[in-house]
């Protein structure tokens, strides 16, 4: 499947917003960067759908902006004036070539959600590969008020009972692409996760 990081090149603070081309051109995330829109239509005239990881301000504050391009149908957990399809733990969603499935992911957002298929992962702030805290499996951060570490680890535990075992291309909301084993780099965020030390001891 092919995928673009759109939001490479931002210069201000944003998530990472991918877009997967092919039979059906799906944008995961929104983000947060002036220029998105110009960005996706580098790759493709069409968007068919966008799909919401969950709606902090750095994965939602261009989606209206998107929407009023492209006219996609729209797939998030939580409801949001663009959504035109709720999605819940176990559905199915076509991104790009191929078929995810929506594991609920809460911790870091109430509305969190991951897509996993037969060989991605597209897995929001849930878990990245490197992200200033740590490299090779880090997770999102939950010292802010509605937040739950304890949460965020039962989510990052159904993400490994749920992943297939073959799973190479881990696309998260923040940090860099990871292609490689996986499941290793999501254990290892657990592992940490479970330290229950303060991820940015200095805050």
């Amino acid at each position: 499947m092919e995928i673009h990081h759109v939001t490479e090149d931002a210069e201000t603070f944003t998530c990472n917003a991918y877009l997967a081309v092919g039979d059906r051109p799906t944008l995961v995330d929104a983000s947060a960067m002036e220029g998105v829109v110009d960005e996706i239509r580098e790759h493709t005239d069409e968007l068919e759908a966008v799909v919401m990881t969950h709606q902090h301000g750095d994965h939602v504050a261009q989606l209206e902006a998107v929407v009023e391009a492209f006219d996609p149908d729209v797939y998030a957990y939580a409801d949001h004036p663009t959504r035109t399809h709720a999605i819940d733990d176990g559905d199915t969603v076509a991104i790009g070539d191929e078929e995810f499935e929506v594991v609920y992911t809460p911790g870091h957002a109430d509305d969190h959600v991951s897509f996993v298929s037969e060989s991605s992962l597209f897995s929001g702030d849930v878990v990245v590969h490197d992200d200033g805290a740590f490299d090779y499996g880090s997770f999102g951060r939950t010292d802010m008020a509605g937040q739950s570490r304890e949460r965020l680890i039962q989510s990052i535990q159904d993400l490994l009972e749920r992943m297939p075992d073959g799973v190479e291309h881990m696309y998260a909301g923040h940090g860099g692409v990871f292609h490689g084993d996986v499941r290793d780099v999501v254990e290892t965020a657990l592992e940490r996760a479970e330290k229950r030390e303060p991820k940015y001891p200095d805050e």
